[in-house]
């Protein structure tokens, strides 16, 4: 009994210390930084709000938006009762994403490297929601007559992370070929 118990602490201390990939939460700071510093420039150098400047023509503007709401505007004509909404939404995946990266290998950067950018993507609207009640956004694609809806860095982390997971979730232990 007491070898089994010993065992016991020597599997748990040797498994808490392999290295986790807590340190790709470093990604999730850099997209906050890039985010609100972009964020900023974004409000000083693009007034009026709405009004388009153009980047790329026929494919980007710059263009100021408020949104209260989420992706596509979504509960943006909420009562305000929303903000709060998206602010525990965003805590909570925060939380469960980073207990993930801590279960995970750091040396698997497929699964890491995603949940640092969706973190930081959502760590950083949520910057916007608590201090100024919506969020910022200044990205538009677009051609011809149709149009993306403005979005923001925040927005190209958390999309590009949820389209690496599923691609690298989907290819993942396939031999080169495609065929098993």
């Amino acid at each position: 009994m007491a070898f089994n118990v010993l065992s016991r602490s020597t599997e748990i201390t040797s498994l808490s210390k392999k290295p986790n990939a807590l340190v790709w939460l470093l990604l999730s700071v850099a997209v906050i930084a890039l985010d609100q510093l972009s964020k900023l420039w974004a409000v000083s150098a693009l007034q009026p709000m709405g009004l388009p400047h153009p980047a790329i023509p026929g494919f980007l503007n710059w263009t100021l938006a408020f949104n209260t709401g989420a992706a596509f505007s979504f509960l943006a004509d909420g009562a305000g009762w929303q903000r709060w909404f998206f602010v525990l939404l965003a805590l909570i995946i925060s939380a469960v994403l980073i207990v993930w990266m801590a279960r995970t290998p750091r040396r698997d950067w497929r699964t890491a490297a995603p949940l640092g950018l969706i973190v930081g993507g959502a760590l950083g609207n949520l910057i916007d929601r608590l201090h100024a009640a919506q969020v910022t956004d200044f990205i538009q694609v677009y051609f011809r007559q149709w149009s993306y809806p403005v979005f923001n860095i925040a927005d190209c982390g958390i999309t590009v992370g949820a389209v690496m997971l599923v691609a690298f979730g989907l290819f993942a232990g396939k031999p080169a070929g495609g065929v098993r």
